[in-house]
């Protein structure tokens, strides 16, 4: 929907003075906020559109998307009732993938995942308290989502 009455962040559509059909607009905007309000996608980045999408689902578009998502790149993909809808990343935005617990963000241009940590190992001289107090915090992080257990 191109409409030029919009919000800045997300380009929902707003509401225009003497506008017949206030009701498409306003669903327009309801839908938009559904899928962005904490936000998760089924997978991505992807470079094709999923086979069987089911109403309400969201994927990550990745940077050379094909079919229906040809120039789209780095956005979020919503299946609607009426076909594909497009939200443009914005830095900082973060997202959930549920399917393996990632939180992802958009950063310079591109969606990242946090880095996976490593657990303590190595050294000549090992203390053990400190491994599993490590260990400990890391398992703690992880059960939070914020970090991906390594």
């Amino acid at each position: 929907m191109t409409d030029t009455l919009a919000t800045p962040r997300f380009a929902l559509p707003l509401l225009a003075v003497a506008q017949a059909q206030k009701e498409a607009t306003h669903n327009e905007a309801l839908t938009l906020i559904d899928a962005l309000l904490h936000a998760a996608v089924e997978d991505g980045p992807l470079a094709a559109p999923p086979g069987a999408p089911m109403e309400g689902q969201c994927w990550i578009v990745g940077a050379a998307p094909t079919g229906a998502w040809a120039g789209q790149g780095g956005s979020i993909a919503l299946w609607t009732s009426g076909g594909w809808r497009f939200f443009a990343a914005r830095e900082a935005m973060r997202i959930v993938r549920p399917s393996d617990g990632a939180r992802l963000r958009f950063h310079g241009g591109a969606w990242v995942a946090p880095a996976t940590i490593a657990a303590p190992d190595g050294g000549t001289v090992i203390d053990v308290e400190a491994r599993a107090a490590l260990l400990a915090l890391m398992t703690n992080l992880a059960a939070q989502g914020l970090m991906i257990s390594g």
